[in-house]
Protein backbone atom coordinates (compact mmCIF):
# COMPACT_ATOMS: atom_id res chain seq x y z
CA UNK A 1 0.00 0.00 0.00
CA UNK A 2 2.96 2.29 0.73
CA UNK A 3 4.86 1.74 -2.34
CA UNK A 4 1.55 2.59 -4.53
CA UNK A 5 1.21 5.82 -1.98
CA UNK A 6 4.28 6.39 -3.22
CA UNK A 7 3.96 6.81 -6.91
CA UNK A 8 1.19 9.01 -6.95
CA UNK A 9 1.51 12.81 -7.66
CA UNK A 10 2.08 14.97 -4.91
CA UNK A 11 -0.91 17.35 -5.70
CA UNK A 12 -2.52 13.81 -5.29
CA UNK A 13 -1.33 12.35 -2.22
CA UNK A 14 -2.16 16.28 -0.20
CA UNK A 15 -5.63 16.09 -1.90
CA UNK A 16 -6.25 12.74 0.13
CA UNK A 17 -4.00 14.04 3.12
CA UNK A 18 -6.61 16.82 3.59
CA UNK A 19 -9.14 13.96 4.06
CA UNK A 20 -7.45 12.09 6.25
CA UNK A 21 -6.85 15.25 8.65
CA UNK A 22 -10.11 15.97 9.24
CA UNK A 23 -11.05 12.04 9.44
CA UNK A 24 -8.13 11.95 12.22
CA UNK A 25 -9.67 15.12 13.85
CA UNK A 26 -13.03 13.67 14.08
CA UNK A 27 -12.13 10.10 15.36
CA UNK A 28 -9.59 11.28 17.82
CA UNK A 29 -11.06 13.87 20.99
CA UNK A 30 -7.63 13.61 22.58
CA UNK A 31 -5.89 14.98 19.30
CA UNK A 32 -8.90 17.39 18.85
CA UNK A 33 -8.41 19.12 21.79
CA UNK A 34 -4.74 19.45 22.03
CA UNK A 35 -5.06 21.01 18.77
CA UNK A 36 -7.58 23.32 19.31
CA UNK A 37 -5.88 24.20 22.76
CA UNK A 38 -2.47 24.86 21.31
CA UNK A 39 -3.66 26.57 18.82
CA UNK A 40 -5.96 28.70 20.34
CA UNK A 41 -3.29 29.41 23.10
CA UNK A 42 -1.30 31.32 19.68
CA UNK A 43 -3.70 32.48 17.37
CA UNK A 44 -7.08 32.97 19.60
CA UNK A 45 -10.09 33.35 17.64
CA UNK A 46 -9.07 32.16 14.51
CA UNK A 47 -11.42 29.19 12.87
CA UNK A 48 -9.86 29.79 9.31
CA UNK A 49 -6.23 29.23 11.14
CA UNK A 50 -7.53 25.72 12.44
CA UNK A 51 -9.59 24.58 9.08
CA UNK A 52 -6.28 24.83 7.48
CA UNK A 53 -4.06 23.54 9.96
CA UNK A 54 -6.10 20.20 10.29
CA UNK A 55 -6.09 19.71 6.47
CA UNK A 56 -2.06 20.26 6.60
CA UNK A 57 -1.68 17.75 9.42
CA UNK A 58 -3.09 15.05 7.14
CA UNK A 59 -0.95 15.88 4.23
CA UNK A 60 2.02 16.15 6.32
CA UNK A 61 1.03 12.26 7.10
CA UNK A 62 0.27 11.24 3.42
CA UNK A 63 3.13 12.86 2.02
CA UNK A 64 5.56 10.27 3.87
CA UNK A 65 5.62 7.48 1.58
CA UNK A 66 7.11 9.35 -1.07
CA UNK A 67 9.35 11.22 1.04
CA UNK A 68 10.24 7.52 2.59
CA UNK A 69 10.32 4.91 -0.21
CA UNK A 70 11.26 6.88 -3.48
CA UNK A 71 15.06 7.56 -4.61
CA UNK A 72 15.98 11.13 -2.54
CA UNK A 73 17.13 12.71 -5.86
CA UNK A 74 13.59 12.67 -6.83
CA UNK A 75 12.19 13.60 -3.10
CA UNK A 76 14.75 16.66 -3.66
CA UNK A 77 13.50 17.59 -6.95
CA UNK A 78 10.41 18.33 -5.31
CA UNK A 79 11.93 21.30 -3.83
CA UNK A 80 11.16 24.06 -6.01
CA UNK A 81 13.36 26.79 -3.93
CA UNK A 82 15.29 27.56 -1.04
CA UNK A 83 16.29 30.59 0.55
CA UNK A 84 19.10 30.87 2.80
CA UNK A 85 21.46 28.22 1.92
CA UNK A 86 24.42 30.15 1.61
CA UNK A 87 24.44 30.63 5.59
CA UNK A 88 24.74 27.05 5.84
CA UNK A 89 27.57 26.85 3.34
CA UNK A 90 29.69 29.36 4.33
CA UNK A 91 29.51 27.68 7.89
CA UNK A 92 30.65 24.66 6.45
CA UNK A 93 33.72 26.42 4.16
CA UNK A 94 34.81 27.57 7.43
CA UNK A 95 35.23 24.10 8.60
CA UNK A 96 32.16 24.83 11.75
CA UNK A 97 30.43 22.10 12.46
CA UNK A 98 26.47 23.19 12.56
CA UNK A 99 23.30 22.16 14.76
CA UNK A 100 20.24 22.54 12.88
CA UNK A 101 17.04 23.04 14.42
CA UNK A 102 13.75 21.77 12.82
CA UNK A 103 10.67 22.04 13.95
CA UNK A 104 7.36 19.79 13.59
CA UNK A 105 6.35 22.78 10.55
CA UNK A 106 5.72 22.03 7.39
CA UNK A 107 7.49 18.79 5.45
CA UNK A 108 10.78 18.94 7.90
CA UNK A 109 11.60 15.57 6.85
CA UNK A 110 12.34 16.69 3.46
CA UNK A 111 15.01 19.50 5.20
CA UNK A 112 17.27 17.00 6.61
CA UNK A 113 17.01 15.00 3.01
CA UNK A 114 18.10 18.07 1.14
CA UNK A 115 21.17 18.94 3.64
CA UNK A 116 22.28 15.69 3.72
CA UNK A 117 23.28 15.87 -0.25
CA UNK A 118 25.90 18.64 0.20
CA UNK A 119 26.94 18.45 4.39
CA UNK A 120 27.76 14.81 6.20
CA UNK A 121 23.88 14.84 8.76
CA UNK A 122 23.30 13.02 11.61
CA UNK A 123 19.98 12.88 13.71
CA UNK A 124 18.74 11.17 17.02
CA UNK A 125 16.63 8.54 15.88
CA UNK A 126 14.24 6.35 17.73
CA UNK A 127 11.84 3.39 16.33
CA UNK A 128 8.36 4.34 15.97
CA UNK A 129 5.64 3.01 18.40
CA UNK A 130 3.95 1.01 15.33
CA UNK A 131 7.03 -1.21 13.91
CA UNK A 132 5.66 -2.00 11.14
CA UNK A 133 6.55 1.52 9.95
CA UNK A 134 10.40 1.15 11.37
CA UNK A 135 12.43 -0.55 7.71
CA UNK A 136 10.02 2.44 6.23
CA UNK A 137 11.18 5.08 7.94
CA UNK A 138 15.01 3.66 8.15
CA UNK A 139 14.92 3.36 4.16
CA UNK A 140 13.90 7.00 4.35
CA UNK A 141 16.07 8.72 6.92
CA UNK A 142 18.99 6.96 6.20
CA UNK A 143 19.19 7.43 2.25
CA UNK A 144 20.99 10.53 2.94
CA UNK A 145 21.56 10.74 7.10
CA UNK A 146 23.62 8.84 9.28
CA UNK A 147 20.73 7.53 12.69
CA UNK A 148 22.34 7.31 15.87
CA UNK A 149 20.16 6.11 18.82
CA UNK A 150 18.28 8.93 20.78
CA UNK A 151 20.09 8.18 24.08
CA UNK A 152 23.58 9.36 25.68
CA UNK A 153 25.71 6.71 22.94
CA UNK A 154 23.14 8.70 20.44
CA UNK A 155 24.39 12.10 21.78
CA UNK A 156 28.29 11.73 21.38
CA UNK A 157 27.86 10.53 18.23
CA UNK A 158 26.03 13.87 17.74
CA UNK A 159 28.99 15.76 19.29
CA UNK A 160 31.81 13.67 16.82
CA UNK A 161 29.90 14.16 13.76
CA UNK A 162 30.11 18.18 14.87
CA UNK A 163 34.01 17.92 15.56
CA UNK A 164 34.33 16.35 12.22
CA UNK A 165 33.06 20.13 11.17
CA UNK A 166 29.69 18.05 9.76
CA UNK A 167 25.89 18.38 10.91
CA UNK A 168 23.44 17.52 13.20
CA UNK A 169 19.99 17.63 12.96
CA UNK A 170 17.20 18.22 16.10
CA UNK A 171 13.74 18.87 16.67
CA UNK A 172 13.76 21.33 18.94
CA UNK A 173 10.05 21.56 20.16
CA UNK A 174 10.14 17.63 20.56
CA UNK A 175 9.37 17.30 24.62
CA UNK A 176 12.72 15.85 25.78
CA UNK A 177 13.06 13.55 28.95
CA UNK A 178 13.16 14.24 32.45
CA UNK A 179 16.31 15.94 33.45
CA UNK A 180 17.12 17.01 29.70
CA UNK A 181 15.36 20.01 29.54
CA UNK A 182 14.18 23.52 31.39
CA UNK A 183 10.61 25.09 31.51
CA UNK A 184 10.44 27.93 28.79
CA UNK A 185 7.81 29.88 27.43
CA UNK A 186 6.39 29.04 24.10
CA UNK A 187 3.60 31.04 22.98
CA UNK A 188 3.46 32.41 26.58
CA UNK A 189 2.78 29.15 28.03
CA UNK A 190 5.86 26.86 29.73
CA UNK A 191 6.64 24.35 27.59
CA UNK A 192 9.56 21.87 28.72
CA UNK A 193 12.29 22.43 26.39
CA UNK A 194 15.74 20.48 25.04
CA UNK A 195 18.86 21.46 26.57
CA UNK A 196 20.74 19.29 24.05
CA UNK A 197 20.98 22.39 21.37
CA UNK A 198 22.54 24.64 23.71
CA UNK A 199 24.55 22.19 24.83
CA UNK A 200 25.60 20.92 20.87
CA UNK A 201 26.60 24.51 20.56
CA UNK A 202 29.49 24.73 23.27
CA UNK A 203 31.38 22.81 20.87
CA UNK A 204 31.59 25.76 18.57
CA UNK A 205 28.81 24.80 16.10
CA UNK A 206 27.07 27.10 14.06
CA UNK A 207 23.12 27.16 14.55
CA UNK A 208 20.93 27.61 11.85
CA UNK A 209 17.13 27.27 11.70
CA UNK A 210 15.00 25.65 9.01
CA UNK A 211 11.64 25.71 7.66
CA UNK A 212 9.96 23.32 5.08
CA UNK A 213 6.64 24.96 3.56
CA UNK A 214 4.70 23.41 1.47
CA UNK A 215 3.25 25.27 -1.60
CA UNK A 216 -0.49 25.47 -2.97
CA UNK A 217 -1.63 22.81 -5.00
CA UNK A 218 1.11 20.06 -4.10
CA UNK A 219 3.39 21.97 -6.26
CA UNK A 220 6.21 21.23 -3.76
CA UNK A 221 8.14 23.12 -1.06
CA UNK A 222 10.04 26.14 -0.39
CA UNK A 223 13.12 25.37 1.81
CA UNK A 224 14.16 28.48 4.37
CA UNK A 225 17.63 29.01 6.16
CA UNK A 226 18.46 31.11 9.16
CA UNK A 227 20.93 32.20 11.29
CA UNK A 228 19.17 32.81 15.02
CA UNK A 229 21.35 34.54 17.61
CA UNK A 230 21.64 33.07 21.09
CA UNK A 231 22.33 35.12 23.82
CA UNK A 232 25.70 35.00 24.78
CA UNK A 233 27.06 33.85 28.37
CA UNK A 234 23.35 32.87 29.25
CA UNK A 235 22.12 30.10 31.02
CA UNK A 236 20.41 27.17 29.98
CA UNK A 237 16.99 28.67 30.87
CA UNK A 238 17.61 31.76 28.78
CA UNK A 239 19.02 29.77 26.11
CA UNK A 240 16.14 27.46 25.43
CA UNK A 241 13.79 30.66 25.65
CA UNK A 242 16.02 31.96 23.02
CA UNK A 243 15.02 28.73 21.13
CA UNK A 244 11.60 28.69 21.54
CA UNK A 245 11.52 32.34 20.53
CA UNK A 246 12.98 31.35 17.08
CA UNK A 247 10.35 28.46 16.77
CA UNK A 248 7.81 30.85 17.36
CA UNK A 249 9.05 33.24 14.51
CA UNK A 250 9.33 30.56 12.46
CA UNK A 251 5.81 29.22 13.15
CA UNK A 252 4.00 32.73 12.66
CA UNK A 253 5.40 32.63 8.88
CA UNK A 254 3.32 29.96 8.37
CA UNK A 255 0.98 29.07 11.27
CA UNK A 256 -1.25 26.62 9.22
CA UNK A 257 1.17 24.06 8.61
CA UNK A 258 2.72 23.99 12.28
CA UNK A 259 1.84 20.47 13.91
CA UNK A 260 -0.98 21.78 16.70
CA UNK A 261 -1.98 18.08 17.50
CA UNK A 262 1.06 17.22 19.36
CA UNK A 263 1.25 17.69 23.08
CA UNK A 264 3.61 20.46 23.01
CA UNK A 265 2.86 21.39 27.12
CA UNK A 266 3.13 17.97 28.25
CA UNK A 267 5.93 17.74 31.23
CA UNK A 268 8.19 13.66 31.43
CA UNK A 269 7.87 12.01 34.58
CA UNK A 270 7.86 14.16 37.96
CA UNK A 271 8.78 17.56 35.98
CA UNK A 272 5.83 19.90 36.72
CA UNK A 273 5.62 22.45 35.14
CA UNK A 274 6.22 26.33 37.24
CA UNK A 275 2.90 28.11 38.40
CA UNK A 276 1.87 30.07 35.41
CA UNK A 277 1.02 33.99 36.77
CA UNK A 278 -2.75 34.81 37.21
Amino acid sequence: MLAVLSRLPLSVLHRLGALVGWLVYGLSPTYRRHLRENLALAFPANPRLRRAAIAQAGMALMELPKLWLRPPEEVCALIREVRGWEIAQRAHDEGRGIVFLTPHLGCFEISAMYIGGSIPMTVLYRPPKQRWLEPYMQRGRGARMKLAPANLSGVRELLRALRKHGAVGLLPDQVPGNGEGVWAPFFGRPAYTMTLAARLLESGAALISVSAERLPQGAGYRLSFYAPELPPQADAAARAAAINAEIERLIRLCPQQYLWGYNRYKGPGNAEAPAQPQ
